[in-house]
C-alpha cells in the first residue's frame, strides 16, 4: 500500500476545530493499513461470503464496536472513587477510538466496491462524507459538478485528486461543527453519574454507528455482483447492468 505524506495541521500547534480535523487524519492513517483485514475477519466464518454478505457483517460489527466504546467509559465513569475529571480524560480518549472505527468501517466498505483508497485526499472524502451523511453527500455533489446517486463511486473513484482536495476543504468545516458538536453532547452525558452515562453513551454511540451505514449504503449503492481485484478498479453492480 502507498503511503502519503502526512499533510495535515500539527495538534499541538492548531486550534480547537483543527485539533479535530487532525484526529480524524491521525485515525484514517492507523486504519488504512488494517482495511484488509478487516474485510478479512468479516469473511473469517463464511469465506465464501458475497461482497453482499460481507457488508452486512462490517456494518454489524461497527454499530457493535462502536456502541461497546460508549458504554464501556460511561460505565467506568459511574464507578466509584472516579472523578469527572478522570472521565473526562476517559471520554477523550474514546472520541479518538470512535473516528478509528469509523474510519475503519468507510474505507473498509469502499475496498468492497472497489473503489480506491490509495491516496489521502479519497480517504479523507470517503470518511468525511460518510460520518456526513446527507449533508456530506450534498456537499460533495455540489462541489465536485456531478449529481445523481452513489458519490462514492461516481465521484470519489473518479474525480482528480484536486477536485477532492476542494471537497475536502469544504467538507473540514462542516465535520468540525456536525461531528465536534454531537461529541461534545456525548462526553458530557457519558460522565452523568449513577451508571445512566453507560446508558447514553452506548445509545448515542449506537445512534451515530447507524446513521454512518445508512449513509454508506447511500454514498456506495448496491453492493458489487462479485469481488473486485483488491488491486485494480471498481466492480459492476447489479445496478451498473441494468443500467
Amino acid at each position: 500500500m502507498t503511503t502519503d505524506t502526512h499533510d495535515g495541521p500539527d495538534p499541538e500547534e492548531a486550534g480547537g476545530g483543527q485539533r479535530v480535523l487532525a484526529l480524524l487524519d491521525k485515525a484514517i492513517d492507523l486504519q488504512t493499513p488494517l482495511v484488509r483485514r478487516n474485510i478479512a475477519r468479516a469473511r473469517q466464518r463464511k469465506p465464501e461470503a458475497t461482497p453482499a454478505e460481507v457488508l452486512r457483517s462490517l456494518e454489524r460489527m461497527y454499530v457493535s464496536a462502536l456502541s461497546g466504546t460508549g458504554a464501556a467509559v460511561g460505565a467506568t465513569a459511574a464507578a466509584p472513587g472516579v472523578g469527572t475529571g478522570v472521565a473526562l480524560a476517559m471520554s477523550a480518549g474514546e472520541t479518538l477510538s470512535s473516528l478509528e472505527l469509523s474510519a475503519l468501517f468507510a474505507l473498509s466498505v469502499a475496498e468492497v466496491h472497489g473503489v480506491p483508497i490509495a491516496e489521502v485526499e479519497r480517504r479523507r472524502t470517503i470518511v468525511m462524507g460518510v460520518m456526513l451523511g446527507g449533508s456530506g453527500s450534498t456537499t460533495i455533489g455540489k462541489v465536485a459538478g456531478r449529481t445523481g446517486q452513489h458519490w462514492g463511486r461516481q465521484v470519489v473513484a473518479k474525480v482528480p485528486v484536486e477536485t477532492l482536495r476542494q471537497i475536502n476543504k469544504v467538507l473540514g468545516p462542516n465535520f468540525i461543527v456536525k461531528y465536534g458538536t454531537k461529541q461534545g453532547i456525548i462526553v458530557l452525558g457519558r460522565v452523568a453519574p449513577f451508571g445512566i452515562g453507560a446508558v447514553i453513551g452506548g445509545g448515542a454511540n449506537a445512534a451515530l454507528a447507524t446513521l454512518a451505514v445508512r449513509a454508506a449504503r447511500r454514498a456506495f449503492g448496491p453492493a458489487p455482483t462479485s469481488w473486485p481485484g483488491m488491486a485494480g478498479g471498481t466492480a459492476s453492480t447489479a445496478e451498473d447492468e441494468q443500467g
